[in-house]
């Protein structure tokens, strides 16, 4: 094999080793690949700080205009921005007597919906970091094979060559799977986000005090 495909071979092996032992394990659990800390569940009293909600804010998924609204407000497709309109729109169209009920209901709406969605990416983190996982122990293992191979006096380097090349093919999907997981870690924070400032919203009306 040339020179030049054994430094290629050599990066590719490190870039392997660079960045798979435990990618950025936090918290409490090993396994955990990201940077932020590992949060399975958030609590209402978390997004919440007014007045315990009402037992029948539980029903929020029986009232059709709710339902639907919480679904249109968790969508991150809808900025930000929007959604505040929205929920302010809802809100002072609601007949004053109602406002405290619908407003809880929607508030708990919005936890339920929200939080459930952040648990699921939270769940596909972790099998998406297992897969990675095991590609990277792939990769050294072939890595290693390779290397054994190259040793040899009666290497087929036609052989050596293919390998290699698919060794850094592999290697450059492991990679920009990394990169990936970066993105992906960052998702149940934005959830986070979103779902305080809409409920800040909410708790800045005065039916919700």
């Amino acid at each position: 094999m040339g020179s030049i495909m054994r430094v290629l071979v050599a990066a590719t092996l490190g870039a392997v080793a660079a960045s798979s032992p435990g990618f950025s394990a936090q918290g409490d659990d090993p396994d955990w690949p990201c940077i932020q800390r590992k949060v399975p569940e958030l609590s209402i009293g978390q997004i919440w700080t007014g007045p315990a909600l009402p037992p029948q804010a539980a029903d929020w998924a029986k009232d059709a205009a709710i339902s639907e609204l919480v679904d249109d407000l968790a969508a991150r497709r809808l900025p930000l921005p929007e959604a505040q309109e929205k929920i302010k729109a809802y809100r002072d169209a609601l007949p004053e007597e109602k406002r405290p009920q619908h407003t809880a209901m929607l508030i708990q709406g919005l936890f339920d919906k929200m939080n459930g969605e952040r648990s699921h990416v939270i769940s596909g983190i972790a099998r998406y970091a297992h897969r990675q996982r095991d590609l990277a122990a792939s990769l050294r293992r072939e890595g290693s094979a390779l290397d054994a191979m190259r040793t040899k006096p009666d290497a087929d380097q036609n052989q050596v060559t293919l390998r290699s090349e698919q060794l850094m093919f592999q290697t450059r999907i492991f990679q920009e799977r990394v990169q990936s997981l970066t993105y992906v870690c960052e998702v149940p924070t934005l959830i986070e986000q979103r779902l305080y400032s809409l409920v800040r919203t909410l708790a800045e009306a005065p039916s919700a005090q």
